[in-house]
């Protein structure tokens, strides 16, 4: 039989498939900063994609703004956390840890641990962390481990970039394909795949049909205003209906007439809308 308290000091969170961002960071964040830091600075909470850092003094937080990118490098490993960007500071009194926790934790240890004196100046402190980052990216790549090619942040075997990087090139790659697929609607698919670098046949095809998917939607939506008298944006909509029937029609630009049937098919309904509005002045 355990008493209840102590078996409750003992327990901390451990990352987990699926589990909460700030439970992870929580986890890891004395593994990742050093005993010494998390004393000072403590992760509270999680805005978007910035983890917010409660600091003891204004001088922690901006001798810890140097080291954000080495910090959010080591998050990036965790797959709850992988989404963390940057870092925020907050200056307050962190929570102090439970002595009877710590006791627990090294009942648990399976080797004896060596803890180091408290650090004396914050510099100490913040070499202690440098220091650790190293023998972490070193044991990472001793283990096979590479490391991401953009921001340097630590990656399994064989991946070229993190999570976070590559959700990037792939947000950059669908945006350029967007951008072309409105400006020049008129070009193939084999130019557009030409011109957006790693772009596949299969994500043209998708982002293509979400295009028309959303382009129909916003030329319906402006209809129903229009009716209600209600102000529209004639310009940009005289723009989305050549882009729409070009990318949905594949015609020549040089080909295609105001009153064509293939234009009257491409817009059906929206036909007469796209019409009165092209006439408006303005």
């Amino acid at each position: 039989m355990l008493r209840l308290g102590s078996v409750l000091d003992a327990w901390r969170p451990k990352p987990g498939p699926g589990g909460d961002p700030l439970a992870a960071a929580r986890s890891v964040w004395a593994e990742l900063v050093g005993a010494d830091v998390a004393r000072a600075a403590q992760p509270v909470a999680i805005e978007r994609d910035a983890l917010v850092v409660l600091t003891t003094s204004a001088s922690w937080s901006h001798q810890l703004a140097f080291l954000e990118p080495e910090i959010v490098r080591g998050l990036a490993a965790l797959p709850q956390t992988a989404a963390i960007t940057r870092l925020r500071f907050r200056v307050g009194k962190p929570r102090r840890a439970s002595p009877r926790a710590t006791a627990a934790e090294q009942r648990r240890a399976s080797k004896p641990v060596s803890v180091e004196p408290p650090a004396k100046t914050l510099e100490d402190a913040l070499a202690r962390l440098r220091r650790s980052v190293e023998r972490s990216r070193a044991a990472h790549r001793a283990l096979g481990g590479r490391f991401c090619a953009v921001c340097e942040a630590p990656t399994a075997a064989g991946t070229a970039r993190c999570v976070p990087c590559r959700d990037e090139l792939e947000r950059r790659r669908r945006f350029d394909c967007e951008r072309l697929l409105f400006e020049a609607p008129w070009l193939a698919p084999n130019e557009v795949l030409v011109l957006v670098d790693g772009l596949t046949p299969e994500q043209f095809d998708a982002i293509r049909r979400r295009l028309l998917r959303s382009w129909w939607d916003e030329m319906w939506r402006a209809s129903k205003l229009y009716r209600l008298r209600q102000p529209i944006e004639r310009c940009r909509l005289r723009k989305l209906a050549s882009s729409f029937v070009l990318l949905e029609t594949h015609i020549d630009p040089n080909r295609l007439e105001m009153d064509s049937a293939v234009r009257k098919n491409a817009l059906g309904e929206l036909y007469d809308f796209v019409c009165e509005i092209e006439t408006l002045p303005g």
